[in-house]
């Protein structure tokens, strides 16, 4: 049996984005469609903070921000340095590639096609959804994670 391989992408601008530029930027990418798995690396955002004198208060980073993608609010949880992309097909990666042209006009980013999402159930994928885990949800694990990853339905 043959294996569909899907084509991934890595969207690297030269500066952590804020949340705006995150906002306009997915729009974007989620009208030319196509987009079966996307993921939003980055520091993480803590909604209280973690260690040190202040332990436990609410941590009043500006750049944890509630944006719109699509029909959907989400709250940004990582500042945001890069976006992983796995489409349905090749036929995106151009669109793709201009959406980010006109979104980072002020700055360079890197784009490039390659393996970086896993396309197969990690450890971490097992222990915490099971054997039966849903496959588009694989090898986007974080371990440390409380919660497991944000769906956000596209548009069609």
């Amino acid at each position: 049996m043959t294996e569909a391989t899907y084509p991934q992408c890595r969207i690297v601008p030269a500066r952590f984005l804020n949340p705006e530029t995150v906002e306009s930027l997915l729009t974007r990418i989620l009208e030319i469609g196509g987009i079966r798995r996307l993921v939003l690396n980055g520091p993480r955002l803590p909604a209280t903070i973690p260690y040190g004198p202040a332990r436990g208060k609410p941590n009043p980073h500006p750049m944890r921000k509630v944006i719109r993608v699509g029909d959907q609010d989400m709250e940004l949880q990582v500042h945001v340095g890069t976006i992983l992309l796995e489409l349905e097909d090749r036929s995106y990666i151009d669109p793709i590639r201009q959406a980010c042209d006109e979104v980072f006009v002020n700055f360079p980013y890197g784009f490039s096609e390659g393996t970086f999402i896993k396309r197969q159930a990690t450890v971490s994928d097992y222990a915490k959804y099971g054997p039966d885990a849903d496959e588009l949800i694989l090898g986007m694990t974080d371990p440390k994670s409380r919660s497991g990853p944000l769906i956000i339905q596209g548009t069609k």
